[in-house]
């Protein structure tokens, strides 16, 4: 037994005490196995994890996301649009210290910088690494040299447009996610759900997307569908609210999808 597959099975092997020794690393030949919910069990306990973040878990599920993203200790991890950096303190402990978690935001999200800094005190994220792009330039990372892209709640920014800045072309972000993951790599995204017949501009009021455009985007750049999930569907969520508004949010009507480079 390797010590990545020690770590994967169960959570007691998990050392994330201390942010320190989350050293860095890039993610190697021999990987661990996929993380189970179960394993997150110290992950989302461990001491360097903020109140507010902890305070989010029930709401976001995050143990389960990421089991459904198939998340292996030792590889590289792709983050789009890492905002305050709430999933990146989780991706770095889930790949450990002979993994690698690449993070991506545009300069325009000025929130972020200092945000992730002050997760990076007392040497915490030590095995992270940010690049500043738009969506649709990832020429900071090499081709097919990351096992697993994230973009959580995110897709729709490619149409939304802060004081007319264009984050990225839509298309050409995909493509460079295709580009960047290796053959068999997995991009998970998540996004709000727009109304089935809204145009792709509600993303500009609303912060939501039509299920079918993202699903779309992902197709028409080579990816293809392994798995959907319900994990954060609602029902109950008529789609024609702004996903900030407090009758909603946190509770937004959301797709999980995961798919095959």
């Amino acid at each position: 037994m390797t010590k990545f597959t020690l770590f994967a099975a169960t959570a007691a092997a998990l050392t994330l005490t201390a942010c320190a020794s989350m050293g860095g690393g890039g993610g190697g030949a021999h990987l661990g196995k996929p993380l189970k919910a179960a394993d997150y069990t110290a992950i989302l306990a461990d001491a360097c994890r903020p109140a507010a973040d902890k305070a989010d878990d029930e709401a976001r599920k995050p143990a389960a996301l990421l089991e459904f993203a198939a998340v292996r200790p030792g590889s590289t991890v792709l983050e789009m649009e890492v905002g305050r950096g709430w999933m990146t303190e989780l991706l770095s402990k889930a790949v450990g210290p002979n993994g690698k978690v690449i993070t991506q935001n545009p300069a325009e999200f000025a929130y972020s910088a200092p945000a992730m800094a002050a997760r990076r005190k007392d040497g915490c994220l030590a095995n992270v690494t940010d690049i500043t792009s738009h969506f649709d330039d990832l020429s900071k990372i090499p081709d097919h040299s990351v096992d697993n892209a994230l973009w959580i709640l995110g897709p729709h920014e490619t149409y939304f447009h802060p004081n007319g800045a264009n984050l990225g072309d839509p298309a050409k972000s995909f493509s460079e996610l295709r580009r960047v993951l290796k053959k068999g790599g997995t991009l998970v995204i998540m996004d709000h759900a727009a109304d089935a017949s809204a145009p792709t501009t509600i993303a500009q009021t609303l912060h939501r997307i039509p299920p079918a455009a993202a699903m779309k985007l992902a197709v028409d750049a080579g990816f293809k569908l392994e798995a959907k999930s319900d994990l954060l569907a609602n029902p109950q969520d008529d789609r024609t609210k702004p996903v900030f508004n407090n009758t909603i949010r946190r509770h937004t009507d959301q797709f999980l999808w995961k798919f095959k480079s």
